[in-house]
């Protein structure tokens, strides 16, 4: 009997808050496994999705994407300092590195603290310059320049996630490097994420796709009950944590009508996620020092960082 040509391994994208890592994870696995939004430091947990690859030799490979929280240089917070431990531990257990770089923005100073920390890698390291759609491709250039003489990558991959352009060739570079194999997760799962997490992750999106200029991003969702019933419909209870009676009221909105469109956009993605109905019922909490509280840093998947 032969032996399949497999591959498998980890792959970490790691960069500066919104340089558009969320999205480009999500182009590479073909679903949407981790959350995407306009406000900064949202993705909280090393979400990892999983993207199976057909290679060029024949052989197939399991690239097991680890999408880190965004790097801050100076993590003052206890969210942020957990954040970026769980970043760089994600980075430290990876057989390859990925760098995602805002094509537009360029070298902020974010990015230059990434570098200095990535020159300790023993793992291979890749640059992926994002949002080159909207980038003159004299300044790419430069880019690639002064990117590789701070640091030398391996490759540079040039790409715009939300266009899912130039996306298919860094899948397929990277998943033929990874180690020979058998795959570590089933092929037909594409995240290793908990129900009750995604779930979460899904509401918090939404939280953050409508109310992020009103609201801070400190916001927390917890699922507290999930049920699954007779009918294969699954009923969902989440708590909303906000910090303020003020940030309560901004939830709920007039009537309850703000908080009533968060939960029906959420329960229609969980629904076309899960394919299931799901029945979703949100509460929003006052919870003032839900940001000192470990037990809330478990549930999001973060170590608490004292």
């Amino acid at each position: 009997m032969t032996t399949p040509n497999t591959r498998a391994g980890f792959v970490a994208i790691v960069g500066a808050p919104n340089a558009g890592k969320s999205t480009l994870v999500n182009a590479m696995v073909g679903s949407k496994v981790s959350i995407v939004s306009p406000k900064v430091q949202t993705t909280r947990m090393r979400v990892i999705g999983i993207a199976m690859v057909d290679l060029a030799d024949g052989g197939r490979a399991q690239a097991i994407l680890v999408d880190t929280p965004g790097i801050f240089r100076v993590a003052k917070r206890r969210l942020e300092r957990a954040m970026v431990a769980a970043a760089w531990r994600g980075a430290e257990d990876a057989d390859l590195v990925a760098l995602v770089v805002d094509a537009e923005r360029g070298i902020g100073q974010e990015t230059r603290a990434i570098i200095e920390r990535l020159k300790e890698s023993r793992a291979p390291r890749f640059v992926i310059l994002n949002k080159i759609d909207v980038v003159p491709r004299e300044n790419l250039l430069a880019l690639t320049s002064e990117l590789n003489a701070l640091l030398p990558f391996e490759r540079t991959f040039m790409v715009s996630a939300l266009k899912n352009d130039g996306v298919d060739d860094v899948l397929k570079t990277l998943a033929a490097l990874l180690p020979a194999g058998p795959f570590l997760y089933p092929e037909d799962q594409a995240a290793d994420l908990p129900l009750r997490l995604l779930a979460a992750e899904v509401t918090r999106e939404q939280v953050f796709l409508q109310l992020h200029q009103e609201l801070p991003y400190e916001a927390a969702v917890e699922t507290e009950k999930w049920e699954d019933r007779p009918d294969g419909s699954v009923r969902i209870e989440q708590t909303i944590h906000v910090q303020r009676d003020g940030q309560r009221a901004i939830f709920l909105g007039k009537g309850g009508a703000r908080i009533k469109q968060i939960g029906a956009r959420a329960r229609r993605e969980l629904a076309e996620m899960l394919e299931r109905p799901v029945h979703l019922f949100l509460h929003v909490k006052v919870s003032e020092r839900w940001a000192d509280d470990p037990s809330h840093y478990r549930t999001i998947g973060l170590d608490y960082e004292p």
